[in-house]
């Protein structure tokens, strides 16, 4: 959990997006996984965030404006001079200017340096002394914010840890939606799986995967909550498949084939975590875990492979 890092683009968000773009070009997930890794900037504690996400927020939660009466004015830079009023400024006769082209506005870039302070924060302390040990007060104090101001972003404790809406839920449903004609969909999930959680491994990912473990490992709320995000993962699959496979009520087949893909996730999930904390990581924790994913995908296969194919 670096510090410093929580407002840059995750290395588990890049991986996730790359894993996509790879499926829908039928590059080799495998690699385009490894060169998303290597070419990402890590971020610390959300460097596992492609498979236990971590740190990014829901739209709801982005949603909440911040009172700049709530912030201490010490602990937030102050915010560059505007600029100049462009030529073609809102006025009589002109169009507005849309909002992405003027760019984050200055009450915008308060907002962000204030979560990123909360969130490197946070990570710090949660490492230092667990999750369970450490209060939304002492967050707030190491912040430099109140304790309503955390609220105001993290309605809930463990949203500073897991995000709401994990990046591999799109980035799964994606790759089945994109496999092509014949291939089943436990092939596509469980590559995709076995190519996103073999890059656990990397260096890049291995120092923030270390420190998550031991923070969630820790932690019997976060235990919990990992649970639940895993069952909306599963259920969101298998309603994916239903919807393919037209699947009447009841039938089990969509809910046998998810939660088959997904005990490979995490199983891998832990044994990745199981090595990372032994010390283990490089290119040889990679191959390893690869290889493990893909005995593990070869078992299911066997059994679903017929099953829900593209045609």
């Amino acid at each position: 959990m670096t510090a410093g890092n929580s407002a840059s683009r995750s290395t588990a968000t890049v991986l996730a997006d790359d894993l996509v773009e790879s499926l829908a070009g039928r590059r080799d997930p495998e690699a385009a996984a490894a060169a998303a890794v290597a070419d990402a900037t890590p971020s610390g504690a959300q460097a596992e965030a492609q498979v236990v996400p971590l740190a990014a927020r829901s739209p709801a939660e982005e949603a909440d404006p911040l009172d700049p009466e709530l912030v201490d004015p010490a602990a937030v830079p102050d915010a560059p001079a505007p600029a100049a009023q462009p030529a073609d400024a809102p006025g009589p006769g002109r169009r507005p200017r849309r909002r992405e082209r003027r760019g984050p506005s200055l009450r915008e870039q308060r907002r962000l340096r204030t979560r990123e302070a909360i969130v490197d924060a946070a990570a710090a302390l949660f490492v230092e002394r667990g999750f369970d040990h450490v209060s939304v007060m002492e967050i707030a104090q190491r912040a430099g914010v109140v304790e309503k101001t955390v609220f105001n972003h993290f309605p809930v404790k463990e949203g500073l840890v897991f995000e709401a809406d994990p990046p591999i839920r799109a980035a799964l449903l994606d790759a089945v939606r994109r496999r092509p004609a014949g291939e089943s969909v436990a092939a596509a999930a469980g590559g995709f799986v076995v190519a996103a959680v073999s890059q656990l491994g990397s260096p890049a990912a291995a120092e923030g995967m270390t420190e998550m473990a031991r923070v969630i490992r820790g932690s019997r709320t976060l235990q919990a909550r990992e649970r639940e995000i895993l069952g909306t993962l599963t259920d969101t699959l298998a309603e994916q498949i239903t919807l393919e496979t037209r699947a009447a009520a009841g039938e089990l087949e969509p809910w046998l084939a998810a939660n088959a893909v997904m005990g490979l996730y995490s199983s891998l999930l832990e044994l990745a975590r199981d090595r990372v904390l032994a010390g283990a990581s490089g290119p040889e924790l990679v191959a390893m875990l690869r290889t493990r994913g893909q005995r593990g995908l070869a078992l299911l296969q066997f059994g679903l492979a017929g099953y829900a194919k593209r045609r």
